[in-house]
């Protein structure tokens, strides 16, 4: 598991919290590398100079980072070269759902100027990724920001997650706009059945709000991503899902079914949310197929290579983060391993699942 948060030393005058890429003094906004000392590495930016705890195997240039005086952290925001970056715009969250991976909390704190001074020093091409809670509670601001941002560096793409809960037929002529071209909305569904839906992400009438974001989405021409968790309240309703997405939403750009990540809600709820689908592939196999079959572009996340048949393995996708990936002892010579996704280093065990283990 690669650390995010790193401990770090700064002069007695430096107070304020600041965003800054390390080791790169070519650009407005860049560290340089002053030397290294017992394990630290030191930067001189704007006249100061402060260090960083870092592994002898981390590379830290390139990396642009929070870094917080007050708690002597930085916070490695955007990795240089790391395919997913994602920067929180708040723990607020207006559902509840059963199995969140990062459980909402009551109180904000405003970091979208400093949000926004990250994305400009982002790497070349990068895509940047907002996540929450619920990102659009603040949807002016993170309207202006990817406004703002794209102005500048129109080489820039946003991977945006949203219970699509806020937005209206007036955003529609905004979200037309060419600041949101580069942008792919990332938005959970779980179920084709109201009811189901709204239990499990814990709001009545959540679902038919949703579709009718969708439709304003569409009607603005933004790239949609819907994203099922599976778990055993849904999963042999899959297939139903499958169809309603062909039917009703065609307009998707693509479809990403995940397994559930045991941390967050679901942690303490493992037994009861989830569901193995190398035990049953059934619902998962008749879901992929119908999808594909009326043209819906199909994902699948989080599921090790060895725990899904043949059928199913062109799908699969590497969509664990670097950061967060991890294997356990049982794959150390597995011969698939370079084509699997892995697992979430806070759980890396094959047990749960009935077909799993190690290729050879």
């Amino acid at each position: 598991m690669i650390p995010l948060t790193l401990k770090a030393e700064f002069e007695p005058t430096q107070n304020e919290p600041f965003v800054v890429r390390l080791g790169d003094d070519s650009v407005l906004g860049g560290a340089t590398i002053a030397g290294e000392l017992d394990g630290s590495i030191y930067f001189q930016y704007q006249g100061r100079t402060f260090s960083v705890e870092c592994a002898t195997d981390q590379s830290l240039v390139g990396d642009v980072v929070f870094a917080n005086p007050v708690n002597e952290t930085v916070n490695r925001w955007l990795r240089s070269g790391a395919k997913h970056n994602t920067l929180l715009v708040t723990e607020r969250c207006d559902q509840l759902c059963q199995m969140c991976s990062q459980p909402p909390r009551k109180t904000h704190v405003d970091m979208f100027p400093y949000l926004e001074e990250a994305c400009l020093l982002a790497d070349l091409g990068a895509q940047i990724g907002f996540s929450g809670g619920e990102p659009l509670l603040y949807k002016q601001q993170l309207f202006e920001l990817v406004e703002r941002v794209s102005s500048k560096r129109p080489d820039l793409s946003f991977h945006i997650l949203s219970n699509a809960q806020h937005f209206t037929p007036d955003d529609i002529g905004r979200l037309a706009h060419p600041a949101f071209e580069r942008v792919l909305w990332g938005i959970p569904l779980y179920s084709s059945h109201p009811a189901l839906h709204d239990d499990i992400v814990v709001k009545e009438g959540a679902f038919d709000r949703l579709l009718q974001s969708l439709s304003i989405l569409a009607r603005a021409g933004q790239a949609i991503e819907l994203r099922t968790v599976i778990m055993q309240s849904n999963y042999q309703k899959l297939p139903d899902l499958a169809l309603m997405i062909s039917d009703r939403v065609p307009f998707v750009s693509h479809w990403a079914i995940m397994q559930l990540e045991r941390i967050g809600f679901a942690r303490n709820r493992w037994d009861a949310l989830f569901i193995d689908h190398s035990a049953n592939p059934g619902p998962l196999e008749a879901a992929v197929a119908q999808a594909c079959a009326r043209g819906v572009d199909t994902a699948l996340f989080n599921m090790p290579y060895c725990t899904v048949g043949p059928e199913l393995k062109a799908f699969l996708h590497n969509s664990i983060s670097d950061w967060k990936q991890a294997w356990p002892s049982d794959c150390t010579d597995c011969t698939a391993k370079s084509l699997c996704g892995g697992f979430f280093a806070w759980h890396p065990s094959v047990k749960d699942y009935a077909r799993g283990g190690a290729i050879r």
